[in-house]
């Protein structure tokens, strides 16, 4: 599936919710369902900077695809990660690095956080399309 086919479902999903109490809870949901981070990844080097929260993200390229994993100490944060997991999990880095992620706005997510955790999803996404770049060179 691509990012964008990706993205639609999630757009897809979050329009089945009434209010923002609803799609937190689904926030909440994704997070517990998220594999997680062992511990010995849960290091200064895979810590995103910028988030209230503590937020870890790990990334290898595996046959020319980028495998994300991710954790994060708080519940609402752990669901975002979980999205962006699920959009850019398994892709190339060249998808990554000139994806264009509408589906945060679409769905309403960057008005409805607080201005600290707003700012915690731009490093995250950041980070991940920094990883592509990164990965970008190793891939050629």
């Amino acid at each position: 599936m691509t990012i964008n086919q990706i993205q639609d479902e999630i757009i897809e999903e979050f329009a089945g919710f009434e209010d923002w109490m609803d799609k937190y809870a689904y926030l909440i949901e994704l997070g517990n369902e998220l594999e997680g981070l062992d511990a010995e990844y849960q290091t200064d080097d895979n810590l995103i900077k910028g988030c209230q929260s503590k937020v870890w993200f790990k990334a290898e390229l595996n046959e020319g695809k980028v495998k994300l994993a991710a954790n994060s100490d708080a519940i609402i944060v752990k669901g975002i990660a979980a999205l962006l997991v699920r959009v850019f999990d398994n892709q190339s880095p060249e998808s990554i690095v000139n994806s264009d992620l509408h589906f945060i706005d679409e769905i309403g997510l960057k008005q409805h956080l607080s201005p600290t955790r707003s700012n915690g999803l731009v490093s995250m996404v950041k980070q991940i399309k920094m990883y592509g770049i990164a990965f970008q060179h190793l891939n050629k």
